[in-house]
């Protein structure tokens, strides 16, 4: 707070003089608006540094030197690598599991895509092409317009059936 200063101080500023000390938090001073403002304008950060270490703060790649953490490639949460360590309780294998479970019997995968387009025209991750078919058919004629006396309030449900067939339609899984 400035001396002599009613208003509350709710902006943070740096310390006035003097390296802080590691244990200790920083001593920040706090100002109102008027003086905070006062404050940046006259505030130098270089000042007191050598030409160098101007010239060494203001690099443009300054700080991208530290190494840092890979991310995954797709941002998946993916599961690990079953070779590295071993898991007799199952308590990590447990998480993923659920996925496993959805596999079609004939082993071919779905895509999260899939999964949900399966659930949209309720059926049971085993069927066939022919069942999709007939199930679309189905959902058609229920849901389209036509059918029901030019009521449209089947319409985004329409548009959800279509969508998922035609994901369900291209997928591998129904190949």
């Amino acid at each position: 707070m400035e001396p002599g200063c009613d208003q509350p101080g709710e902006f943070r500023a740096p310390p006035a003089d003097g390296p802080r000390l590691r244990d200790e938090p920083a001593p920040y001073r706090w100002f109102c608006l008027d003086h905070v403002r006062a404050f940046n304008a006259r505030y130098n950060f270089f000042a007191g540094m050598a030409p160098d270490e101007i010239i060494a703060a203001q690099r443009p790649y300054a700080g991208w030197e530290r190494e840092t953490r890979a991310f995954a490639a797709n941002g998946a949460d993916r599961p690990p690598a079953w070779a590295d360590f071993s898991d007799p309780l199952d308590a990590i294998g447990a998480r993923f599991r659920e996925r496993s479970e959805a596999l079609r019997k004939d082993g071919r995968p779905f895509s999260e895509a899939d999964r949900r387009a399966l659930t949209a025209l309720g059926l049971a991750p085993d069927a066939d092409r022919r069942a999709l078919r007939k199930r679309y058919a189905e959902l058609v004629r229920k849901f389209h317009p036509d059918r029901n006396g030019g009521d449209r309030s089947f319409e985004k449900r329409l548009q959800e059936v279509i969508a998922a067939y035609q994901q369900l339609k291209g997928s591998a899984a129904f190949a």
